[in-house]
């Protein structure tokens, strides 16, 4: 079935489908079938100057698409950068780290290096000298499982 599909289209089937590719980005968000319809338009190109070949059998065409579509990718990538720019709100997603600095009360005593501290709506646990509830603490920073607040004294 693929032979005759490939067989009655020639190498336009390849051109057909790139243009289908590169309309479907402009309907879908992302830049993802952009670089698959360039591979496309590509295999196509390849298509029309090596149809009257032998070795150039659906196959070859298929491989070399794939083989198109990952350098495309690839490609593209390394075009449109990556996610390394500066966010204007760092520790959106890092609540623990928005306290450092902040100064609280303990809300329970701090007894063999952990207690618990209340900030704004949550309380925290702790790790930090040994200090009786309602001493007044500094968040100097935020324990290796990011679910507890490292305090000194202020």
């Amino acid at each position: 079935m693929l032979e005759a599909i490939f067989a009655e289209l020639g190498p336009w089937n390849w051109m057909v489908l790139g243009f289908a590719l590169l309309a479907l980005e402009i309907v879908v968000p992302g830049f993802f079938l952009l670089w698959i319809g360039i591979a496309a338009v590509l295999t196509g190109a390849l298509s029309l100057q090596l149809w009257g070949t032998s070795f150039w059998v659906w196959e070859i065409q298929v491989l070399v698409f794939l083989a198109l579509s990952l350098a495309a990718v690839f490609a593209g990538k390394k075009i449109m950068g990556g996610r390394d720019d500066e966010s204007d709100q760092p520790l959106l997603n890092r609540r623990a780290a928005q306290f450092v600095g902040r100064v609280a009360t303990l809300a329970e005593p701090i007894e063999n290096g952990r207690g618990r501290l209340r900030l704004d709506d949550t309380v925290w646990r702790v790790t930090g000298p040994d200090l009786p509830a309602g001493s007044r603490v500094r968040v100097a920073g935020v324990g290796a499982s990011d679910l507890e607040l490292v305090v000194e004294t202020t």
